[in-house]
């Protein structure tokens, strides 16, 4: 359940990242709500996921699939150019975001008391 909400975290990372960019400096009213929701749904999601992945798993993780997800969206809709490099690149990040996930145990240690 934690990369669960992880992976929807990051996602609603993507949709206030570009927010941001359509607020202008928050500026603009509805742009800038929307920003503002989703930036507390998706820490809220990050947060519930840290329960269950260890911080820096989840932390990579969560940063990889929101810069990915933004760059591939604005390489497609925003027209923010393409090359073989960023594609190779952000590859790259999405397969080491697998990796991640596959050599995570998704059981953060349990802290010890000191007697």
């Amino acid at each position: 359940m934690g990369w669960i909400y992880l992976i929807i975290g990051g996602i609603t990372e993507i949709v206030w990242a570009i927010g941001l960019k359509y607020s202008h400096g928050f500026t603009e009213t509805v742009p800038s709500i929307v920003t503002i929701v989703f930036i507390t749904i998706s820490f809220y999601l990050f947060a519930k996921s840290l329960s269950m992945i260890p911080i820096g798993t989840a932390y990579a993780a969560f940063t990889g699939i929101g810069a990915a997800g933004t760059a591939i969206i604005g390489m497609i809709f925003l027209n923010e150019g393409t090359s073989i490099g960023k594609i190779f690149f952000l590859t790259l990040m999405i397969f080491g975001i697998i990796g991640l996930k596959l050599v995570s145990n998704d059981e953060p240690k349990a802290e010890t008391e000191a007697s």
